[in-house]
């Protein structure tokens, strides 16, 4: 722990006051850094023993339109333009004030990481977003990314940054964007080798340097993590929030637990909420969403059990969206452990397709994976699906493209996945169908559908491959439709199960980030961001890193406020 002039301790340690106290290490780290910036004394407090929280260990990309590290790009992106898309795309009148309040602020928000981090920013061009067919949607997207980042900046603090779920093959950074041509590294070499050469030196020989070069989520989180040392912001991890205070209709004090202490601790200005969704509180995710989900599918911080929803709740908080999360399919986790592992580019390569139970195709298997969770969610409730499904692929699939980022072109598939019956493999479809246990001339009319429609370049049944999003993480060696592919020879199959980055139901907020109660007036002195809150987007995701975009910007909306310096 540091201190600074700016923090009075009293009573033995057993009491602290501050200008602004934030609960939560992950995009929440913004609104202290923000905080600072405006002269403001601020404390970071997190539940976990590490910092970083989802953010750590998602892929680190942020939405924000019309910043200046797209326009430094030479993107034509305008507010406008994006002010366009949010509300063709966005059906719910409550977001319009904070989804014009994250616009203005945005590009102000990154204006402010670039001076307050050593983070530097790149423009993920090519990226689409989700919805680029409607109107004000951009095909070159508007996605943003930490450039390779350097851990040993944190010093001794680097134990303390979350770790990554998924380590590469070799010590080396990886962004979002060397994602897509990774996983193309056979069908475009010429493409993806001199990236992975670059950060395969990057890696190996910065750990010679004395470097820890990461990218992705690691890479933000890391850096806003250095920006809080730099600014000798304190940050204590395995710190509890356990009870907010009202005084004279203000919240302005709480009580934490602290190496088994309970602290008090003063925050003049007010307390920001950054404990993250309620991502492995099962009774909260059974409640509101779905019996049917998996227990501790999401992968979202273990941190994320919806502390500090239920602690504004108590003082009359109002919720929304609670049946929403940023859902995601994934591989299911074999029977000797660990964690679903996410499918992106796997859902949209050629040569592969997706059952459910009853061994029909179900949806655009390429679609962005909210709006996936969201079609299998409403057909379960419909009773036409269970939230455990199949992808399908042959053995050409098998030797081009890399599997849940682990699995390289023609490694096999892991003994333990068939062990426990993640995965199964077959010479015809007939052979697959019964060692799943589906319906074998349901199965096969779906085969045989499939490989018709590939044939043609055309999926009239479900149109996979007409969105600009679909193509992108397709392969473009294939015409004329770069997602689909007949299969033939060998077959897999891998059970997939509905994860999730995340819950993006939460507490309603207005413009400012106040915490709203049911009534609609505003908790003076609370806020709320990131997942904490309802989702600025309603229940749309705009473009990748929509989720860590929003956090970041109303932390700084809610520091400024704060401050009384909104405009």
């Amino acid at each position: 722990m540091s201190n600074s002039k700016h923090h009075k301790k009293k009573e033995q340690d057993t009491t602290i006051e501050v200008d602004l106290l934030i609960v939560g290490a992950g995009t929440g780290m913004a609104a202290a850094l923000a905080a600072h910036e405006l002269g403001l004394s601020t404390w970071v407090i997190e539940k976990t023993s590490y910092v970083g929280g989802s953010t750590a260990i998602s892929g680190g990309a942020f939405w924000i339109p019309d910043n200046a590290v797209l326009q430094e790009a030479g993107s034509s992106d305008s507010l406008q333009g994006a002010q366009t898309y949010l509300h063709a795309i966005v059906d719910d009148q409550k977001s319009t004030d904070r989804i014009d309040q994250f616009l203005k602020y945005g590009h102000r928000t990154v204006d402010m990481l670039r001076r307050m981090t050593p983070m530097q920013f790149f423009w993920s061009k090519g990226y689409p977003d989700y919805h680029p067919e409607m109107p004000g949607g951009s095909a070159e997207g508007r996605t943003c990314e930490c450039k390779p980042f350097n851990v040993r900046m944190l010093g001794r603090d680097v134990a303390r940054l979350r770790p990554a779920q998924l380590k590469p093959p070799v010590p080396m950074p990886v962004t979002g964007f060397d994602y897509k041509w990774f996983n193309l590294m056979v069908c475009k070499p010429f493409k993806a080798m001199p990236l992975f050469v670059k950060r395969m030196l990057q890696g190996i020989g910065g750990l010679l340097l004395g470097k820890h070069m990461v990218g992705g989520g690691q890479a933000i989180a890391g850096g806003l993590f250095a920006g809080l040392k730099r600014a000798d912001i304190p940050v204590w991890t395995n710190c509890s929030l356990m009870e907010l205070i009202v005084n004279k209709g203000r919240v302005e004090e709480c009580i934490v637990k602290y190496q088994n202490e309970e602290v008090r601790i003063t925050a003049k200005r007010g307390i920001v909420l950054s404990t993250g969704g309620f991502d492995h509180n099962m009774l909260m995710r059974h409640h509101y969403q779905s019996s049917g989900l998996g227990d501790h599918y999401s992968l979202g911080s273990d941190g994320n059990t919806g502390d500090g929803i239920n602690l504004a709740r108590s003082l009359c908080a109002g919720i929304d969206n609670m049946e929403e999360a940023w859902w995601f399919p994934a591989i299911a986790p074999p029977e000797d452990g660990g964690r679903p592992q996410v499918l992106l580019a796997e859902r949209s390569l050629p040569g592969s397709f997706m059952v459910n139970h009853a061994g029909k195709r179900f949806i655009n298997e390429a679609t962005d994976y909210m709006t996936f969770g969201q079609k299998i969610l409403a057909l379960e409730k419909e009773g036409q699906h269970k939230l455990e499904m199949w992808l399908i692929f042959d053995q050409s699939y098998r030797n081009r493209y890399i599997l849940s980022g682990t699995i390289f072109p023609m490694m096999a598939l892991p003994k333990n996945w068939y062990e426990s019956g993640v995965a199964y493999s077959a010479d015809t479809a007939e052979a697959l169908a019964s060692q799943l246990g589906l319906p074998m001339e349901q199965f096969v009319s779906t085969f045989q559908r499939f490989n018709e429609l590939s044939m043609t370049g055309k999926d009239t049944d479900f149109h996979r491959g007409e969105s600009v999003y679909d193509n992108y993480y397709g392969d473009p060696t294939i015409m004329p439709n770069p997602n689909l592919r007949p299969l033939r020879g060998k077959l897999y199959a891998v059970k997939v199960v509905l994860a999730d980055l995340g819950t993006c139901g939460g507490l309603v907020t207005d413009k400012f980030a106040q915490v709203l109660r049911e009534d609609g007036m505003p908790i003076r002195g609370l806020y709320a961001v990131g997942n904490s809150a309802a989702n600025v987007f309603g229940r749309v995701y705009p473009g990748a890193g929509a989720t860590i975009g929003q956090g970041l910007v109303f932390s700084y909306v809610a520091a400024h406020h704060a401050a009384e310096k909104l405009e």
